[in-house]
């Protein structure tokens, strides 16, 4: 027989509160915030009784009420203010914070700046308003002592990927400057002089410090920087495709290029493609790519490490929040060069 149609729906249950644990344990609900949030200062047999009514109600904290706010005003958050989530490097450094931040039993919140300060900030302040434990910022603007008062306040800060501008504040960076001077190097070993430079925005400090370590490495073979073309500002696929036909098209054609960003890398590997030129201009590209090692001839790169560079800045961001104290400084990680092909092909000059 089947029940009638008008019977009462079953009721939801409620979702149990910090005051229910209270109860059922027999101690306070401060007593119950202590060992939720980890605090010292409760014996044993009082977290054992707390630990056992959070088990037998299935309680859940709720770490953005102001009623489980820990003492110290932290809310078990950190704000991730990224380039572009959808971007391998930017996809990499959070995978890596989030794992450093998992073991701590604390979240990380992200968004894309896109390359536009206005959103830089807005993001950072509504993240600030969330109260966030901490920042970890790719900016995108070029001055950040709009931060000093959250520094001021406490609120640890470090900069990834770009170095921070009016605010003295711990950075993680690749060590630009070396990498590009490695592929120049790699570059002229397998018999290239005319190596084009095909860079992203000037504003960028990190494409500024890519071009200074290309130049660099020129002078110290003895090449003229000015004797080489370079293109800056480039900073879609079809800018930098379009820049290495123009190139590829003049009287004096370069041997090599040295793409100093991923998506400028594509482009340039696009436009080698379609006119049948990649098996005979040589291509180092700087960050890696997916599938990089599959094309034909298979991408050589300058690859950075953007999980170690995740790792390096939760570790200063949960050093700090532990009472650490130091001057801030830059903190460089590697690049590593890894030959595939692209950058391996021979030019017309022989040592």
């Amino acid at each position: 027989m089947h029940a009638a149609a008008s019977a009462t729906p079953t009721a939801a249950k409620a979702r149990p509160t910090l005051r229910d644990v209270a109860l059922l344990a027999g101690v306070s609900p401060k007593t119950v915030s202590r060992v939720v949030n980890g605090e010292a200062g409760v014996s044993e047999p009082k977290t054992a009784a707390v630990r056992r009514a959070i088990a037998q109600l299935d309680y859940r904290p709720n770490f953005t009420a102001s009623s489980l706010r820990r003492s110290s005003g932290r809310s078990a958050a950190i704000a991730a203010v990224l380039e572009d989530l959808a971007n391998p490097f930017s996809a990499a450094l959070h995978r890596a914070l989030e794992d450093a931040a998992r073991d701590r039993g604390v979240l990380i919140f992200a968004g894309s700046v896109d390359e536009d300060p206005e959103r830089e900030r807005d993001l950072i302040h509504a993240f600030t308003m969330r109260q966030a434990d901490a920042l970890v910022v790719v900016p995108a603007s070029d001055d950040q002592s709009y931060l000093a008062g959250e520094v001021n306040a406490g609120t640890p800060v470090v900069f990834v990927d770009r170095p921070p501008v009016g605010l003295p504040v711990d950075a993680v960076l690749a060590d630009n400057h070396d990498g590009a001077a490695s592929a120049v190097h790699h570059l002229v070993a397998h018999g290239h002089r005319t190596i084009a430079y095909l860079g992203d925005l000037q504003t960028i400090p990190t494409a500024r410090q890519r071009y200074q370590g290309f130049r660099e490495a020129l002078a110290d073979h003895g090449i003229r920087p000015s004797a080489v073309p370079a293109v800056h500002d480039l900073h879609t696929e079809q800018e930098s495709e379009d820049a290495v036909r123009r190139l590829l098209a003049a009287e004096s054609p370069p041997t090599a290029l040295f793409t100093s960003q991923n998506l400028v890398t594509i482009g340039a590997i696009r436009a080698l493609q379609q006119l049948g030129r990649q098996h005979e201009v040589a291509l180092v590209g700087f960050d890696d790519f997916p599938l990089a090692d599959l094309l034909q001839p298979a991408v050589t790169v300058i690859a950075q490490d953007p999980s170690e560079m995740g790792r390096v800045a939760a570790s200063l961001i949960f050093r700090r929040l532990d009472g650490e104290q130091w001057r801030p400084r830059t903190h460089l990680v590697a690049t590593r060069l890894i030959p595939r092909g692209s950058g391996e092909i021979r030019g017309p000059h022989r040592d």
